[in-house]
């Protein structure tokens, strides 16, 4: 993006369909669209849970599935073990653990994060094997192409797009801003 280009917004307004962790009435949104199996977007989720404690009441946080299938093998398959792992209400459980571990996320290793969670694993493991959540995934995908997402994380801090490139301290930096104006 150049010095003089319009700011990236994000394309699809946050919804009832997203996973969403913090107070409606939070005066920040940020929208993160990851991939759970690269190695800077669990860099990101660290400083995601500081900001979250951080700026608690006063911030939201949702996260929306971009997973880059050509360079992470394993991503499509976890972001659809999180929607699964959601329809049991275990989302933000499920998302943590492929987190902290981006590096195993091949079919058994989220059968046993299904099971550690205690998850119908009868009702997980078809609805993985069916793609039950494929379209969901893909319609992240798609309203993240068209709010301009090209490299991950990519982050918008109440529909604006903060570029993280060169740090986390700029997300910081943007949600602190956006609750002092």
């Amino acid at each position: 993006m150049t010095r003089d280009a319009a700011p990236l917004k994000l394309a699809v307004p946050v919804n009832h369909t997203d996973h969403i962790e913090g107070p409606e009435t939070a005066r920040v949104t940020v929208v993160q669209y990851g991939d759970f199996e690269c190695p800077m977007c669990g860099q990101a989720f660290p400083a995601v849970k500081m900001l979250l404690n951080r700026f608690a009441q006063r911030m939201r946080f949702v996260f929306r599935h971009f997973p880059l299938a050509e360079s992470h093998p394993h991503a499509e398959l976890a972001a659809e073990a999180a929607e699964a792992a959601g329809a049991q209400h275990k989302f933000w459980p499920m998302h943590d653990l492929l987190f902290q571990n981006h590096s195993h996320l091949k079919p058994k290793d989220l059968h046993r994060y299904a099971e550690q969670l205690e998850l119908d694993l009868v009702r997980f493991d078809f609805e993985l094997s069916d793609q039950v959540y494929r379209q969901r995934v893909n319609e992240h995908v798609d309203s993240g192409k068209r709010s301009g997402v090209r490299n991950m994380p990519a982050f918008f801090v109440n529909g604006i797009f903060v570029d993280v490139s060169f740090g986390l301290d700029h997300l910081h930096d943007a949600v602190h801003a956006k609750l002092k104006a």
